[in-house]
């Protein structure tokens, strides 16, 4: 099944084999599309091309015999229309760095990560422009919004977000992408679908925490509000559009993490309300909960510029600094009362 013929001919590579980068191999390679799918892990690429599963990072999901993984990078890469980058945040720069002797001068290259890097406080196209000087406004696009990777694998109806400077690039990815069960809008405000992406991750513990204490739906939803606050003031602190915020890359993006059971995010949040230790979660989880280095990020970024973001900097101090939730709260609870949009 191709649902857009005229994109027969695009040469597309993916860089990262979890559990998204997967869904969208698979997306990709069920339009009938010339792709190649790059995976760290030696035993992941193996375990794909001799079972057809990916049975670490989204298990019980067949992928297309066709669909052939590789642990060549430079393979991947090399002479591609469009290279499409979906690894985790904290390793964004090192293996755009490795890309960057091997990207032909016009290749579109697409980030689906979501995250703020620790070191810099920069999100993942402000670590791509870094690292792949070469690129220019046309060549750069982010593509976010409410996904599951496992319910995009089971061809569930899902709506997505790509934005890029130039209104053709936006273009060249939603028709590479789009399919009947998956709808891609356009968008021209980057660091509004980053920050909607990645920042959610962070309220979305503070959810999970909430869901984890037992406090209810009356705070889980008064959460959820004041999170999207959050996000838009340090939005409207980078040059966001507050529109941006209320589409599926900020609000959609928001309330599914935050109330979906197959959220990473939410179930550390939830394990954290219940009393166990970050640690020990973690010790138990492979898959990456971008949330948890995101709070640092976040809680850096937001003194750095000034932006009020009380949830956000409760979560760090929960993840960081052994306040407990119960505390935080109550300390949230009881600060100095004001209008609502008084900012």
């Amino acid at each position: 099944m191709n649902f857009n013929p005229e994109c027969e001919d695009l040469r597309i590579g993916v860089v990262g084999g979890g559990s998204w980068g997967t869904a969208l191999a698979r997306l990709l390679a069920l339009k009938g599309l010339c792709m190649d799918w790059w995976i760290f892990e030696e035993e992941v690429c193996r375990q794909i091309s001799e079972q057809h599963e990916n049975k670490v990072f989204l298990p019980s999901v067949i992928l297309p015999d066709h669909l052939k993984p590789s642990n060549d990078l430079s393979a991947v890469v090399r002479d591609k229309d469009l290279l499409l980058i979906v690894v985790p945040s904290h390793v964004m720069r090192t293996i755009t760095q490795q890309i960057k002797p091997h990207l032909a001068p016009n290749t579109l290259v697409v980030s689906a990560s979501k995250g703020i890097e620790n070191q810099t406080q920069l999100t993942m196209s402000g670590v791509i422009k870094e690292t792949l000087p070469q690129l220019t406004d046309t060549n750069l696009a982010v593509l976010s919004g409410p996904t599951f990777a496992s319910e995009v694998a089971r061809n569930v109806p899902t709506v997505v977000t790509v934005a890029a400077k130039d209104l053709s690039s936006a273009q060249r990815v939603q028709r590479a992408f789009a399919t009947p069960y998956f709808r891609v809008y356009t968008h021209d405000d980057i660091i509004g679908v980053e920050l909607g992406g990645a920042v959610k991750n962070v309220i979305a513990i503070a959810a999970g925490m909430v869901d984890g204490i037992g406090l209810g739906l009356n705070t889980r939803a008064a959460l959820i509000t004041r999170g999207l606050a959050e996000i838009m003031r340090l939005g409207q602190a980078m040059g966001a559009k507050p529109r941006t915020f209320s589409g599926s890359a900020g609000l959609g993006d928001l309330v599914l993490t935050c109330t979906g059971d197959l959220s990473r995010n939410h179930t550390i949040g939830k394990k954290i309300g219940q009393g166990m230790r970050l640690d020990e979660i973690l010790k138990e989880m492979r898959m990456v909960a971008e949330g948890v280095k995101t709070a640092k990020s976040v809680y850096n970024l937001s003194r750095r510029l000034g932006v009020e973001m009380p949830i956000s900097h409760a979560v760090y101090h929960i993840l960081y600094e052994n306040l407990s939730p119960k505390e935080a709260v109550g300390l949230l609870m009881t600060r100095d009362l004001k209008n609502e949009w008084d900012e």
